[in-house]
Order: C-alpha cells, then structure tokens, then sequence
C-alpha cells in the first residue's frame, strides 16, 4: 500500500507543472482581445461552444481573471467579438459573467423579457454582417419578472407597452396544467422558454441579413435558458 502511495504521490507531482501549464495556456488564450483575424477563425460552432465552455468554468468555480485595464488598452482601437446575446434586464443575468468573458468579446443587447424590436435587429445586424459575429444567442432565465409581467398584464406606464412584446409567447404557450397566470411556476417558465425561442425564430424572420448569414453558415442562432438557482444555461431545442 505504501509503495501505491508514493507512486501515486510521485504521479501528481509530475503532472501538476503539466496541469498548471494547461491552465495557464487557457487563461493566456481566454485573456487575448479579439481582433479580426482572431475572430474570423472561429466558426459559429466553435463560438457557441466558448460560451458554453465560459458557463461551465462559472458553475466549476474556476472563472478566469484577466487584467482588464490591459483589454480595455488592447481593445480600444477597435472590436471583433466572436459572439451576441440577446438577455433580460436583470441583474442576476448578465453574460459576461454567466459565460466567464471579457473585455472585446462579446457584444450584448438587454432588455426586460429578452425579447427582440426593430432596434435590436438592427443592432444584430451589425453585430454580424458589420462586425462579423459569428454566434447569436437569445438568453431567458427562470422566475422572470417580465415574463410574469407579461402573463398578468401588468398596467405601469411605458413598462406596458414593453411587455407587449411578449404577449405573444404567453398565447403561444399551451398545455401546461394549471391557471395561466404568473402565481403558476410552470407556465411562467414555458412562457419564458417560448418567449427565448420566438425571440431567436423572429431574427431571421424579420431580418434578411441575418437569415442570409444563417443560409451562408456564416452566422448560428440558439435559444437558450438560465437557471437563476445554479447559474447553468441550457441549450433550448
């Protein structure tokens, strides 16, 4: 047993330099402003997938830390992220954190309810035939205060005309046991999940760029959720 030990001592000796390398590498990698030609190697798979590698360091506990005053000096000149989100105005949601990103590398539009207008696109339009983006991602969360909003139909000056924008996920969402209203835990998360995928569906029917660009495999769209309790975004289908 004592001879196991210390070869198994000896073993984790030997790899931790490796190990520490691996993470330095990652950290060195995660911490370098994207520019254009940076941006332009990575495809729309592989932008999805550091979004959900960024997630899964935040919910491992083993988020990267960058010298931020260095990005914002490398970055000023100009801007190539290799990704958009589309999220609510809340708090508890913001994407650079849930995906563990940094300075250049992620444009962001947020508004309560996660929806998408005129001025969105427009904004998504230059996020990616402009700036050349390769990934949208529309993020909706749990227990959402707009949605719930929505479904009650909240009267409170201009925060009516907002929630409209959802009120079609709310008629949109059936099937689900119970009263459709905001006391009902299940409905307001199956509005919330429709209301994410009519948010991604709406940018490629209301934008020809942008569905020209997902035609071209240039640009990928998703729809996804936030678990306010854990952190963890899930992919909707």
């Amino acid at each position: 047993m004592q001879s196991i030990n210390r070869r198994t001592l000896v073993g984790l000796a030997a790899a931790s330099p490796l190990l520490g390398l691996a993470r330095v590498a990652l950290a060195d990698d995660e911490c370098v402003v994207f520019n254009h030609e940076r941006q332009a190697a990575v495809t729309p798979d592989q932008a999805l997938q550091r979004l959900m590698d960024g997630n899964e360091r935040l919910l491992a506990g083993k988020t990267i830390n960058c010298d931020l005053r260095a990005q914002i000096q490398a970055s000023a000149a100009g801007q190539a992220p290799f990704a958009a989100v589309v999220g609510c105005l809340d708090s508890r949601v913001a994407p650079e954190l849930v995906f563990d990103q940094r300075m250049g590398s992620l444009f962001v539009a947020r508004v309560a309810g996660n929806f998408v207008n005129t001025d969105i696109i427009g904004s998504l339009e230059f996020a990616t035939k402009v700036t050349g983006a390769k990934l949208i991602m529309v993020v909706g969360h749990s227990n959402c205060g707009a949605i719930k909003g929505a479904i009650d139909q909240v009267q409170l000056g201009n925060l009516t005309a907002t929630l409209d924008n959802i009120w079609p996920a709310v008629v949109a969402t059936k099937g689900v046991a119970g009263e459709r209203s905001s006391k009902n835990a299940a409905f307001v998360q199956a509005v919330a999940e429709t209301n994410a995928r009519l948010a991604a569906r709406n940018l490629t029917e209301r934008s020809p760029i942008l569905g020209e660009l997902v035609d071209q495999g240039a640009l990928k769209i998703v729809a996804a959720m936030q678990d306010l309790g854990t952190g963890r975004v899930t992919l909707l289908a």
